[in-house]
């Protein structure tokens, strides 16, 4: 019985030092939006997704600073209550756009899966 508590011990101190090791991010540089959207971070980057009823706009920053996103491009889904709207962004000057009509009333639910340098990563939004 003892040695089944001290492994259990072994596991859950391991455990939690992988997870303070895991935060060496550095939060120098702030999360919130510069263009009046919603603002998520996944892997060191920020995505703020700025939805209008006329344009959908991804703006990243890595660290702060702008990427350079001119073979980029993305695809939202957009999910209001039953409806599913589907929606391709490509290079505007200094983001990802597309014009159009959207459906983007508070607690839409966004998912944005972007492909930069053949890289894909997915970010997740609530509208509010």
């Amino acid at each position: 019985m003892k040695t089944h508590a001290l492994i259990a011990a072994i596991i859950l101190a391991l455990a939690g030092s992988a997870f303070a090791a895991g935060d060496k991010h550095d939060h120098a540089h702030e999360h919130k939006p510069l263009h009046g959207g919603v603002v998520v971070e996944v892997k060191d980057m920020d995505y703020e997704l700025v939805a209008r009823p006329d344009a959908m706009q991804l703006h990243l920053r890595d660290h702060g600073k702008a990427v350079d996103i001119s073979k980029a491009s993305a695809k939202l889904t957009l999910l209001a209550g039953t409806e599913k709207q589907e929606v391709e962004l490509k290079p505007a000057g200094d983001k990802l756009e597309a014009r159009g009509v959207f459906k983007v009333a508070a607690n839409t639910k966004v998912v944005a899966v972007v492909s930069i340098a053949g890289k894909s990563s997915t970010a997740r939004f609530v509208l509010k």
